[in-house]
């Protein structure tokens, strides 16, 4: 987990309650200019972000951790804020957290990655329908066929090749330009 704080005192608070948890904490950043760049780094699979005595500076660190990195972030709070909090949801956490009990800390932690593997699964599969839809629109224009007909070349590339429906639709992508403009006669 990567952890940050405008307060260093506190990087240490937070990082011995979730290594109590059985998780490691891999970064701990007070800078905003640094935490995007160490996000990219270290692959963290949470950001855990500390509302310190400004609440622009937790939110500018939040900005870079949902900008530049693939990680879910979750805001800690030293008491309730619902201001901060519906300003934080807007700019990307996943939950926050307004308790030092520990067994709240896992249970936040534990919906967090649930929650963001499933998002992530979502992107991929509105990836891999859009991958689709655009190599059945490159299909269709270059050989005069319907939408049923490029997905049935498609999927029967796929089957005869033993390959997946994705790869075939990718191939199509990457080499489109070498495909006749036209079907031939």
């Amino acid at each position: 987990m990567l952890i940050a704080n405008e307060r260093a005192d506190r990087l240490a608070d937070v990082a011995a309650i979730v290594t109590a948890l059985g998780h490691e904490v891999i970064a701990r950043e007070v800078e905003v200019a640094d935490v995007g760049s160490a996000t990219k780094r270290e692959h963290p699979d949470v950001a855990l972000v500390g509302l310190g005595v400004s609440s622009e500076h937790a939110l500018q660190l939040i900005d870079k951790i949902v900008h530049e990195a693939t990680c879910p972030v979750i805001a800690l709070l030293h008491a309730p804020d619902p201001a901060f909090v519906t300003e934080a949801a807007k700019r990307g956490v996943f939950a926050y957290i307004d308790d030092d009990e520990p067994e709240v800390w896992r249970n936040a932690i534990e919906i967090v990655l649930l929650r963001f593997a499933e998002y992530q699964n979502l992107e991929g599969a509105f990836g891999r329908r859009a991958l689709t839809e655009r190599a059945k629109g490159i299909l269709m224009e270059r050989h005069s066929v319907g939408e049923e007909e490029a997905f049935e070349l498609l999927r029967g590339q796929a089957r005869t090749g033993n390959r997946k429906l994705i790869d075939i639709a990718q191939a199509v992508v990457d080499g489109h330009a070498l495909l006749p403009k036209h079907a031939e006669t």
